[in-house]
């Protein structure tokens, strides 16, 4: 059985975290060590945390995300798991989020500045300023219908230009659309 540990009860808010998704036999020995009003289960260790959950993203105070493992499973209830270096500070003012994409998935994440595969070259960006820079990289991704204004021969190769303009300048998706025309 896995030794239990408890974290201090404040350590978990205004933080950000990228949590894995794991099989749920990950947390077989252990018990729940505390459960939200939302019906989450906390299971802790001295190496990270696992959270058994059927929500992710913003919680309270805190945003949680969880990358899915390869083969998806059918359940709605997901396992994470969470080193405890992998929390990072958030708050509201502060330029703490980059964004990343992957042109082969066609998806736009953000990232925590703290993230030890930061490159230093995107912009960071206010939690504010990234949500409206990954919605406008999302519906890049997802839509067809902002491209009639264009010549190109390739549609991924503009969305990849615009879409790295989000990323790596300060310049608005105007400005971007302007040179690319």
């Amino acid at each position: 059985m896995k030794q239990s540990f408890r974290p201090s009860p404040n350590s978990f808010k205004n933080t950000f975290c990228v949590f894995h998704e794991v099989p749920l036999d990950a947390i077989e020995g252990l018990t729940v060590q505390y459960e939200s009003k939302a019906g989450s289960s906390y299971f802790y260790t001295k190496e990270g945390m696992y959270r058994l959950s059927n929500h992710w993203g913003r919680l309270a105070n805190s945003k949680w995300r969880l990358e899915p493992m390869q083969e998806t499973s059918p359940s709605k209830q997901k396992l994470g798991f969470a080193l405890w270096t992998s929390f990072y500070p958030d708050n509201a003012e502060d330029k703490l989020y980059y964004l990343e994409a992957n042109f082969d998935t066609k998806t736009v994440q953000y990232q925590h500045k703290n993230n030890p595969d930061f490159d230093q070259k995107a912009v960071l960006r206010t939690s504010f300023e990234t949500a409206k820079r990954i919605k406008q990289a999302r519906n890049l991704l997802e839509l067809t219908s902002w491209a009639k204004y264009f010549e190109y021969d390739d549609i991924d190769t503009l969305r990849m230009k615009i879409i790295n303009g989000l990323i790596y300048t300060e310049k608005s998706l105007e400005e971007i659309k302007r040179e690319q025309r």
